[in-house]
């Protein structure tokens, strides 16, 4: 909120919703005891049984996801299932990852009809079950943009790390646009990942800023 109000100024209330988050999908509920209690625990405000349970949730959604990654299906064994799902059939052997990546998959619909997999399921504590092949399905169905945001934090992370306050005269950077020179000289932003959020700021502009700062 603080970054947003001295980068981009109020022209109208500031209101704060979890939409404005910048990783949206880094940042979910769902995940929030994954993200935040090895680090509680590590500061003290947490207990070890809780640590333990992490450890323990975590273990069992690798062990989920690696069954996915290594197991292949027979269309022979599961293509009636399919058509009883409403998704296409099988044309030749494929990762069970792959299967549950389609819309209409889940894991618990498509475990009752591969045992070896059941199987799997039926080790994780019955307390914790319903929790854990969620977040498991939640990784593998959206890994893909999980990672493409993760790429996104990560460069603005390094971003950050590039100082430019009162490093260049803006009005006499040719190779910006007059609405970034302007931007630039009236927020004199402290970084360049700070500069990235300034409305008018374009990812040209940017990259200007990077050849300058030798990067």
């Amino acid at each position: 909120m603080i970054d947003d109000l001295v980068t981009k100024g109020v022209d109208e209330p500031y209101r704060m919703f979890t939409s404005r988050a910048e990783y949206r999908i880094l940042l979910r509920q769902d995940d929030a005891d994954m993200r935040l209690t090895e680090r509680a625990y590590e500061l003290g405000l947490a207990q070890e049984y809780r640590y333990i349970l992490l450890k323990n949730k975590r273990k069992s959604i690798e062990g989920i996801i690696n069954f996915t990654k290594d197991y292949s299906v027979n269309p022979d064994l599961i293509n009636n299932v399919l058509e009883q799902l409403e998704t296409a059939p099988l044309k030749q052997k494929c990762k069970l990852i792959d299967i549950i990546n389609r819309p209409q998959i889940t894991i618990k619909n498509i475990s009752e009809h591969i045992p070896d997999f059941m199987e799997i399921l039926n080790n994780i504590e019955e307390q914790r079950k319903e929790e854990i092949i969620e977040a498991a399905e939640i990784q593998i169905k959206y890994q893909g943009y999980i990672n493409r945001e993760r790429m996104i934090a990560d460069k603005l992370t390094r971003l950050e790390n590039i100082k430019i306050k009162n490093k260049f005269d803006y009005n006499n950077i040719q190779a910006l646009s007059t609405e970034a020179r302007q931007k630039l000289i009236q927020i004199n932003p402290e970084t360049i990942a700070q500069a990235s959020r300034i409305p008018g700021i374009s990812p040209n502009d940017i990259n200007v800023l990077l050849v300058l700062s030798g990067r």
